[in-house]
């Protein structure tokens, strides 16, 4: 398991404690925020809310997880590489699949999520809706599809 997200947030924490939590509800480009370090995730946003583990089939996808008010920042070795988010382009949490499929034009569909790949930066990046029984969107997930 990774403890690298834990151990920084431990030994930092006194530094940032005092700091206020900014979220930046009004990213244009969450996608931009594919890469941060664990730094530049504090320096920007303040401790988060919450810290937890996702575990993966295979131990190399085990990641952290940053918790704040609107967003997840999945981290592995340092950086953010996946970002849970509540809105997006345009796309909200309970938005029916009809509109995001409008808006997402040249997306590709399956049974319960659709995947769209967004202009690159460093590299490959991909916006993943997922939907729920009734067709609304259910989770919003940014994340470099090289991963």
């Amino acid at each position: 398991m990774r403890y690298t997200g834990i151990l920084f947030l431990i030994t930092c924490a006194p530094l940032v404690w005092s700091q206020p939590v900014q979220l930046d509800a009004a990213v244009s480009d969450p996608s931009s925020l594919i890469g941060l370090t664990l730094d530049g995730l504090v320096s920007r946003f303040g401790l988060p809310q919450s810290v937890h583990a996702v575990r993966g089939i295979e131990t190399w996808q085990d990641d952290v997880v940053f918790v704040y008010e609107d967003q997840g920042f999945y981290v592995y070795r340092n950086r953010v590489w996946q970002i849970e988010i509540k809105t997006a382009y345009g796309i909200r949490i309970g938005d029916p699949f009809g509109r995001v499929s409008q808006l997402l034009d040249g997306a590709l569909y399956f049974d319960t999520y659709l995947l769209y790949t967004l202009p690159s930066r460093d590299w490959p990046i991909t916006l993943r809706v997922n939907f729920d029984q009734s067709q609304a969107v259910s989770t919003i997930f940014i994340y470099r599809s090289d991963f």
